[in-house]
């Protein structure tokens, strides 16, 4: 059993920065890519950014790049989200996933979620 828990979410101006982290334990966090998700409401859960296991393969999200930055930390089992410059529409629940195998940036193929953390940016 894999479990995931996001935290570092809250309600912040636009234009500042917040950095969310998500603690796996269960299994071999190093094994595992993972990814970002983001859902406003009335929208469709949606990719913000991925890292394999070894921090080699990176990808973000167009409408992210260059204010948000994923890292992890294999020795504490955590992954990161920097959000710099953030904006109103950023304003979503953010979920981190993870899967066995390389990166993907569809939902449909992470198998274990967190139960998300609310981001909140006042225009």
């Amino acid at each position: 059993q894999v479990q995931l828990v996001e935290s570092g979410g809250g309600l912040v101006q636009a234009g500042g920065s917040l950095r969310l982290s998500c603690t796996v334990s269960g299994r071999t966090f190093s094994s595992y890519s993972m990814g970002w998700f983001r859902q406003a409401p009335g929208k469709e859960r949606e990719f913000v950014a991925a890292i394999g296991w070894s921090a080699l393969s990176i990808l973000h999200a167009d409408s992210v790049k260059g204010r948000f930055t994923i890292s992890r930390d294999n020795a504490k089992n955590t992954l990161y989200l920097q959000m710099n410059s953030l904006k109103f529409e950023d304003t979503a629940v953010y979920y981190c996933a993870a899967r066995a195998g390389t990166v993907v940036l569809t939902s449909a193929g992470y198998r274990y979620w967190g139960q998300g953390t609310q981001v909140t940016v006042s225009s």
